[in-house]
């Protein structure tokens, strides 16, 4: 669902005039507001023929089919498997050229959205409204307005959200009282500032790979009936008509029930606490200056939390603090840190549109990737004994036993968060019961919740088991999560290396990536002491016997290719302490030898 138009240089060369808008600082207030280059044309098509500045408009000089051929290829190049991903802004002008994700290629893909929706729901396009929500980055509110002038171009309604989080833009298709027909988010999640994108909704869920593509055909089919001309857009909500341009604050609405959910969930036994359940609890929320921060105002302080010591709950686009990312280190550094310095129960951090996150115990330890799965794990399977939780490829031998031992089944799937959720959602329809399906990135789905990965929704479960933990050692005890977590054997070492191809090998990567997979299947079978993982969907993995090394066990190794990008990606983890390098070195001499010139192993090698 998505459409990008051409960069200022391209269109130019290209006879289309296309203006990239820049960002300007204001030293004082630290604020920024946007321009068109003074090197850029700036037209706008209107019956008088004259130029406007409140319009981002493509004037065509001419129309002809490499303008229509160029336009489609840089709308699909910008498709990121089942979202839109591309460079939105520019801190300065020199790098303006860069842009591909531009304010008319947004209201394009807007608008073949609310087509496509209209045709999904069987209705008029002049009776369907469309959401539209954005994260803190600085190109936001411009792509908010693009993205409202293209839906309006096609009869429908917009509706203004303002900043808002991923999974609350699912929220709003399916709250009653909204139920809007489809809702689109504008983000970039944990990209750099001058990133952003676009995912899409309806009641069903999320946008597929494959609707993306028919969006995008849309778009580019709708640039060419034009005659190859950028539709007119404006650069302000507030510009667009009143009338069916609307605004709503959905987002008091997604945190009320956020707050009755741990209402719902901690009001058991006849506890009787005044709609206050986290009364005597600190915990810290750190945002990142992304869209999370009105979890500790909105949430947890309604609750009687005490979020003394959160941090960069504001939005800030340019992520001056860290980069909001709950696999990131300096990020997990930071809430361990807040938690430390202000002695708080728990810890949350979210990503920029919190459709992941993490929490850090009262001691400071990170709760993430397997031990964030076997915590929520843990809490599922008391709750639906039996069941089975989906997660992606590159979990831990220890989680698998954990999730076993207390009587679960681990379904280890392929990598991606889409891949993971849609295959919960396959065994679900074959009669499964699959509370869970989560990514080690913090996506993780909950069948209760429309099986939408929400961060916020997932540190939701965490903290009604923690107050239902202290609740029952009589009130003594606020360490209960670290407690369910002991029994996690943890690897002694554990390591991750993508692998780029180089040369011709980088045009043809998914037939070099199939040929480093076989090899490496063929080394791994004849290694004494390996043998290949009984189930496996994804690349080559391979069970390593470390049990003849004193405190050792077993560890693995995996070996798959990146769908999107030019590389593989090798997933290494053992029971002994330096146990990667060893595991390594039985493997990697003759990958090197055979692809030396395909591959760079340069990483590999400073780690060996």
């Amino acid at each position: 669902m998505s459409v990008f138009f051409v960069s200022s240089h391209a269109s130019v060369r290209s006879g289309t005039l296309l203006s990239n808008p820049i960002l300007d600082r204001n030293p004082q207030t630290n604020s920024f507001s946007s321009r068109i280059p003074r090197n850029s044309r700036l037209c706008s098509i209107n019956t008088q023929g004259s130029c406007s500045t409140r319009r981002i408009i493509s004037c065509c000089t001419e129309t002809n089919q490499l303008v229509e051929q160029q336009e489609s290829k840089y709308l699909f190049s910008l498709q990121n498997g089942s979202d839109i991903r591309g460079v939105a802004f520019s801190f300065d002008a020199s790098s303006s050229s860069k842009i591909n994700l531009t304010p008319t290629r947004v209201a394009e893909i807007a608008a073949a959205f609310a087509r496509t929706v209209a045709k999904e729901k069987n209705k008029a396009l002049n009776s369907i409204s469309i959401a539209i929500g954005r994260d803190s980055r600085v190109s936001g509110e411009l792509l908010l307005a693009a993205s409202a002038s293209g839906i309006l171009s096609t009869g429908a309604c917009s509706v203004n959200v303002g900043l808002a989080t991923t999974p609350a833009m699912f929220m709003s298709t399916v709250t009653d009282g909204f139920e809007y027909d489809g809702a689109i988010m504008l983000t970039a999640s944990h990209l750099p500032p001058d990133r952003n994108g676009m995912k899409f909704f309806m009641s069903s869920g999320g946008a597929s790979k494959s609707f993306i593509s028919s969006i995008l055909s849309d778009a580019a089919a709708a640039f060419e009936a034009r005659g190859s001309v950028p539709m007119e857009i404006e650069m302000e909500y507030s510009a667009l008509d009143g009338t069916r341009a609307q605004s709503a604050d959905f987002m008091s609405v997604y945190a009320s029930q956020l707050v009755e959910t741990i209402r719902n969930g901690t009001h058991i036994d006849g506890n009787d606490d005044d709609g206050m359940p986290l009364k005597g609890f600190r915990i810290v929320v750190d945002a990142g200056n992304g869209a999370g921060g009105f979890f500790a105002s909105k949430v947890l302080q309604r609750l009687g939390a005490d979020t003394t010591g959160s941090q960069f709950l504001d939005p800030d686009g340019r992520f001056p603090n860290h980069i909001p990312n709950p696999e990131d280190s300096d990020a997990m550094h930071s809430i361990i840190s807040a938690v430390i310095t202000h002695k708080a129960d728990l810890g949350i951090i979210f990503d920029t549109d919190v459709d992941r996150s993490a929490v850090v115990d009262s001691k400071g330890g990170a709760i993430n990737r397997n031990k964030l799965i076997a915590l929520l794990s843990a809490i599922v399977l008391r709750e639906t004994p039996k069941c089975t939780i989906v997660t992606d490829s590159v979990t831990s031998k220890g989680l698998k036993q954990f999730i076993t031992a207390r009587g679960g089944k681990h379904f280890r799937y392929k990598r991606g968060y889409k891949n993971v959720i849609d295959k919960g959602l396959e065994l679900i329809q074959k009669g499964e019961t699959v509370p869970l399906a989560i990514e080690t990135s913090g996506h993780g789905a909950m069948q209760e919740n429309y099986m939408l990965d929400d961060g916020a929704y997932l540190s939701v479960k965490i903290l009604i088991e923690m107050v239902r933990l202290f609740r029952e050692s009589g009130g003594t005890d606020k360490n209960g999560l670290i407690q369910i977590l002991e029994s996690l054997e943890e690897p002694k070492d554990e390591a991750e290396f993508r692998l780029k191809f180089k040369g011709e090998a980088v045009n043809e990567f998914s037939s070099a990536g199939k040929k480093v997979v076989q090899l490496f299947t063929q080394i791994g079978e004849s290694i004494d002491g390996w043998s290949q993982e009984e189930e496996n969907y994804e690349g080559m993995r391979f069970v390593v016997d470390e049990s003849q090394a004193e405190g050792g066990s077993e560890g693995w190794i995996l070996l798959r290719q990146s769908l999107h990008d030019p590389l593989v990606v090798l997933n290494v983890e053992s029971s002994l302490e330096n146990g990667v390098n060893s595991i390594l070195r039985s493997i990697i001499p003759q990958l090197e030898q055979s692809f030396e010139d395909v591959l760079d192993f340069s990483s590999v090698r400073k780690h060996m």
